[in-house]
């Protein structure tokens, strides 16, 4: 396919996203409502046939050099296609945020000034591995009132396709513009570099992937993009911090699903308990096949067990491991660890584990990140986990939406005034 034909094909996409967003504008609730269960009927039907195209991508992920923590956010299964199911219902169940007046004022002359929420208008999505993404960011645009463009990864282009059939399929069932979902039908990056030049049609761009994906869309698009980048996420164990309960979290959070945004990849201990606990945790962790990196600090106590690891460097605490590898530290206190996670982390989300409560408060509320987490796992970092039914994505920006994006972070204001022949004198 020559350049010339792939511009056509994504301008093309994109005025048709445009034409069927102000179509969606006004689409009623139930409408909308109508269509996701629909979808969620569509998905349990076509089961079988869903994991039969992602059996596909699997096959192929050797040709892609996938981890096997890659492999494992390819996959689909039952649990994993029953909460993409359930994920749907949620959204259904979820108060539609298009029309809700968030301030209202009446002037002195009588006019009533109502701020109200509106979708935000077409919405590409790019995004890389996960096929339930597509899933995800399509009923939450719809719910909103946006049309979206979809462009996956080339490892899931087979289970991406398939589900966006099944979409368009639930939105034309209730007498709607299909073209209100779409997937750009090549993994080419032309495409989407294409796409990215859009602004004419396309009013935000998503990226979901990883740090050169982010940092490419950002570089080259016209559009504005709402960042979802890496997640360089930590846990501190305070000095008050019950071990037990550590060891949990940190199990938890770096190894139930190693591969996705909202696991652990810096651990950080306060010294004074680190000569007891950490050996404890190291040999849990290492139980659970992961390899550690630790600075000269956490070394000298694991060369004094004998506990097998590697020398970090500096440059280790920045890393999106995605992979059962975790860095860890040795702090001289929650200012240090606060230091840290300023310094290494990528403002996404963040653990300290405390029976002090104002330490806790206090390093919540200094540490830059958009989830701080006091005694609790951060892989709770999630659409789904925060009822918002799904997310777009995970912002690590700080201007319109941060964190978990749902319903109502996909959607802009604009202002409704009510007269009764009001003119400026």
């Amino acid at each position: 396919m020559t350049t010339l034909d792939l511009e056509q094909i994504v301008v093309k996409i994109a005025q048709n996203a445009r034409e069927a967003s102000l179509e969606l504008n006004q689409l009623s609730t139930e409408t909308k409502n109508a269509i996701l269960h629909d979808l969620s009927v569509l998905v349990i039907e076509n089961k079988d046939a869903l994991i039969c195209e992602n059996q596909k991508d699997i096959d192929k992920a050797p040709d892609f050099n996938l981890s096997g923590a890659m492999v494992d956010r390819l996959r689909f299964d039952d649990k994993r296609i029953q909460a993409m199911v359930e994920g749907i219902q949620q959204v259904i169940d979820l108060p539609d945020p298009v029309g809700n007046v968030l301030e209202s004022n009446t002037r002195p002359n009588g006019i009533l000034i109502e701020k109200t929420q509106v979708p935000i208008g077409v919405i590409g999505i790019i995004f890389e591995s996960r096929p339930n993404v597509t899933v995800d960011c399509a009923i939450l645009c719809l719910k909103s009132g946006n049309a979206s463009i979809l462009r996956g990864g080339k490892e899931a282009f087979h289970s991406n396709t398939f589900l966006a059939s099944l979409i368009q399929h639930a939105i034309e069932r209730n007498g709607a513009n299909p073209k209100m979902v779409q997937l750009i039908p090549t993994t080419s990056r032309e495409a989407f570099n294409i796409l990215l030049k859009q602004d004419q049609f396309v009013h935000a761009i998503i990226p979901r992937g990883g740090e050169n994906l982010i940092r490419f869309v950002s570089e080259n698009s016209h559009i504005p993009v709402i960042k979802h980048y890496k997640g360089v996420c930590s846990v501190y164990v305070d000095k008050n911090a019950d071990i037990e309960m550590a060891k949990a979290i940190i199990i938890n959070s770096k190894c139930q699903r190693p591969g996705v945004c909202n696991a652990i990849e810096n651990l950080y201990i306060h010294k004074m308990i680190a000569p007891s606990a950490l050996p404890e945790i190291a040999n849990l962790l290492i139980q659970n096949k992961v390899l550690l990196k630790a600075e000269e600090k956490a070394s000298l106590i694991l060369k004094d067990q004998s506990i097998p690891h590697e020398i970090a460097s500096e440059m280790d605490f920045y890393e999106e491991y995605l992979d059962l590898i975790l860095s860890i530290k040795i702090v001289e206190n929650s200012e240090e660890a606060i230091r840290c996670v300023n310094t290494y982390g990528s403002s996404h989300s963040d653990s300290i584990v405390t029976e002090d409560k104002e330490t806790a408060k206090r390093y919540q509320l200094a540490i830059d990140t958009s989830t701080a987490y006091w005694n609790a796992s951060t892989r709770f970092t999630d659409g789904f986990e925060f009822g918002l039914g799904a997310e777009i994505g995970i912002s690590t920006d700080k201007l319109h939406a941060r964190g978990p994006m749902g319903l109502k972070e996909l959607c802009t204001y604009k202002y409704i005034i009510h007269g009764s022949g009001q003119i400026k004198a």
